[in-house]
């Protein structure tokens, strides 16, 4: 007679499903409640606050553009640096380590680097003068200059976050079979073809997880953007962290959150349904 053990993988899962429940779930509904209610009853007064904020809308658009500019960048950059890596020999750790530097880096930490870099007196700045292309410093991160702040921004957020696309698209880079670019050779297809027809298909998993991890940290931007624009540049993290901390408002600053979690989960959805992947096809 044979013992049913068919509960020992629950058993396994237990200490996950709990952990997931306690740092996750719980706070998760906290959260929704704080959003949707008022002095303890169900309301949409939060809801309202937070649609109401002169802020808002901005901080809307600012958070979307700013996602719109930096991730095609940073998947078109990764691609180029994970194909180059894919054919290095000798010395690929460390070209890797080197460009995997600034994942070592806080958010804060990096936009106070480039804000010593783009502020008044800053390198750039001393470096436009000392060439004489300047008469006098100039000011990129005030809000009289929108579109140099922008591109600041942009720029700080690239550097810094592409790193982890990169990472992954080298391991989706990893396991393509070199037997069918070997193939490919043969037959006469040239590097684009190989490229545009084996590589970019067989590596579709690994461009669905980057696209959604980073997407995902797009909506979620605030450290470089409080470092470098601080109010000037309203994003939807930015103004949660506002209402909770300097207006004392939980509830709304908790609606901020939810609009962010529902943003995020509507970006994975599309990322699921457009980039979809077939695991029969997967060598």
């Amino acid at each position: 007679m044979t013992n049913n053990r068919s509960w020992i993988p629950y058993l396994l899962i237990l200490p996950s499903v709990a952990f997931l429940a306690l740092l996750f779930l719980v706070p998760l509904l906290q959260t929704m409640w704080l959003a949707f209610s008022d002095n303890g009853l169900p309301s949409p007064a939060n809801a309202q606050r937070m649609m109401a904020d002169i802020n808002f809308s901005r901080s809307i658009r600012n958070t979307f553009l700013l996602t719109l500019a930096v991730v095609p960048v940073q998947l078109a950059i990764a691609l180029v640096m994970g194909t180059m890596v894919a054919k290095v020999g000798r010395g690929r750790e460390t070209i890797l380590w080197v460009w995997t530097i600034p994942l070592g880096i806080s958010d804060l930490a990096a936009g106070l680097v480039w804000l010593s870099i783009l502020q008044n007196s800053g390198y750039f700045n001393s470096l436009l003068l000392g060439l004489g292309i300047l008469e006098r410093q100039a000011s990129w991160l005030s809000y009289q200059t929108p579109v140099a702040l922008f591109f600041a921004i942009a720029v700080a957020e690239i550097w810094r976050g592409t790193a982890i696309v990169m990472v992954i698209i080298v391991a989706g880079l990893n396991q393509v079979p070199r037997e069918f670019k070997e193939a490919a050779e043969i037959f006469g297809a040239g590097p684009w073809t190989r490229f545009w027809r084996i590589t970019l298909p067989l590596i579709r998993p690994a461009l669905q997880s980057a696209l959604i991890l980073r997407t995902v940290l797009a909506f979620e931007v605030f450290a470089v953007v409080y470092a470098l624009g601080g109010r000037n540049f309203p994003v939807l993290v930015g103004e949660a962290y506002n209402w909770q901390n300097q207006n004392q408002n939980y509830g709304v600053a908790a609606a901020y959150a939810v609009l962010i979690m529902i943003i995020s989960l509507a970006a994975t959805l599309i990322y699921l349904k457009v980039i979809k992947v077939d695991p029969e096809r997967l060598p």
